[in-house]
């Protein structure tokens, strides 16, 4: 068995956002394409969490959904446990693999169904994958997951608007345990949710993860929050990641200019006297990213080459200044 669970390889999504046809003859507009995820390669050790973070457009949550089939990769592969979920899988197969991975969403109030009571909506995942259980062994089992997330089964006859927000993201947690996962796409679980209530959830994250050895792919802009969860962590700019490294060895060291402009914007909670700035410019659009290295126009050691040339991603960042040892 290979200690890699999951593992991507020159992932890219492209979005069509061109104008209707007749426009585009009409104004002589060519199609315009939104480049949200560019070669993205990574991969994911069992019963550890990788973390992808960046500012926002930077295409975390489009990788997320690729991961979990919401959306199709236009280019790359993804492969789980050995085997790729892009060429497609079918029929038994399927539900077999599909089965042992699920997601949680951002926003714990839209990703539950307002009309189901909470028994039917972590019922959901044991309806369709467990479907010779009977209603009384299914309701006994959506009691032991509430009671397992720190809600009581007799919550099970509630609508979801009835709890805050932090038990509505316990319920998310219950429904994505249901089918028995070994592996969980976690969509800035907390982003939502009040700081006291974000550190309940992400330690019961960590608690679930510990007893049942499950896999968190973690999506988030909170440094401080990644730090805590994360065993790795690629960091997103542009669609592009610019640096993928060990949690620990990120924030000792942050090789990429774009990694040391985040860390040096996050409060400096622990009051060392660290200097800190505040992060500067703003990310280019994604319908015309700039040439070459798309950190370029903000980076204070880009050169003519940055200008043109991508860099590739070598001994874990993409950044010419740290090939050619500038940085």
């Amino acid at each position: 068995m290979s200690d890699i669970l999951l593992e991507t390889r020159n992932l890219t999504r492209r979005f069509d956002v061109s104008a209707p046809w007749l426009n585009r003859k009409l104004e002589g507009k060519e199609k315009a394409y939104v480049k949200a995820v560019t070669d993205v390669s990574f991969s994911v050790r069992r019963g550890e969490t990788f973390a992808l973070v960046g500012e926002s457009g930077s295409g975390k949550s489009t990788i997320a959904r690729m991961i979990v089939g919401l959306l199709e990769p236009t280019a790359g592969d993804i492969t789980f446990d050995g085997r790729s979920l892009v060429e497609g899988l079918r029929g038994r197969e399927a539900r077999r693999l599909r089965r042992r991975f699920q997601m949680i969403f951002q926003d714990p109030l839209a990703s539950l169904n307002p009309r189901w009571r909470v028994t039917d909506i972590v019922a959901e995942p044991l309806r369709v994958f467990e479907r010779r259980q009977g209603d009384r062994a299914r309701r006994a089992r959506v009691g032991e997951l509430l009671t397992l997330v720190g809600l009581s089964p007799e919550d099970g006859a509630k609508f979801p608007h009835q709890f805050s927000g932090g038990q509505r993201q316990r319920i998310a947690i219950a429904r994505a345990l249901a089918a028995r996962p070994d592996f969980i796409v976690c969509d800035e679980p907390t982003s939502a949710l009040d700081v006291s209530v974000q550190a309940q959830i992400l330690n019961l994250m960590k608690d679930l993860q510990a007893e049942f050895g499950l896999t968190y792919v973690f999506i988030s802009h909170n440094l401080q929050v990644v730090r805590h969860m994360a065993n790795q962590i690629g960091v997103l700019y542009l669609g592009r990641l610019a640096e993928v490294n060990d949690a620990e060895a990120l924030f000792a060291n942050p090789r990429h200019p774009y990694t040391r402009m985040l860390l040096e914007a996050v409060p400096d909670i622990e009051m060392t006297g660290r200097p800190r700035k505040r992060v500067e410019g703003e990310i280019p659009s994604p319908i015309d990213p700039p040439p070459g290295c798309p950190f370029h126009p903000r980076c204070p050691l880009a050169n003519e080459r940055c200008r043109v040339e991508v860099p590739p991603l070598l001994d874990g960042v993409a950044c010419h200044a740290v090939h050619e040892g500038r940085a």
